[in-house]
């Protein structure tokens, strides 16, 4: 069991690329992918990226392939997502997610995780 807390976010100009963290605290980090959601009102959240417990392994939405990064680090228990080149449609509550490493729902799904951050509002101006 995991807290999460998200930060970074805020209002970026169009092209901008801030980094998202998801400070961790609780017991065995390293033992859960890392997943990064968003969500606008009236849509359901949108999977964007995930990193596997090692950092060995990424995955990425078609909608973000290319722009976003997503990385760990686990001896500082944070995981990280660096957004480049965002466009007003980028504009989202970005929340981080934990899912434990036994876990064989699909990693795509937000019912394949078990803990979430409360959220941070990126809003990207044109």
């Amino acid at each position: 069991q995991v807290q999460l807390v998200e930060s970074g976010g805020g209002l970026v100009q169009a092209g901008g690329s801030p980094t998202l963290s998801c400070a961790s605290s609780g017991r065995s980090f390293s033992a859960y992918v890392m997943g990064w959601f968003r969500q606008v009102p009236g849509k359901e959240r949108e999977f964007i990226a995930r990193i596997s417990w090692s950092g060995d392994s990424t995955l990425y939405a078609d909608s973000v392939k290319g722009r976003f990064t997503i990385s760990r680090d686990n001896a500082r228990s944070t995981a990280y997502l660096q957004m480049n080149g965002l466009k007003p449609e980028d504009t989202a509550v970005y929340y981080c997610a934990a899912r434990h490493f036994t876990t064989r729902a699909p990693d795509t799904a937000t019912v394949g995780y078990q803990e979430w951050g409360q959220g941070t509002q990126v809003t990207v101006s044109s």
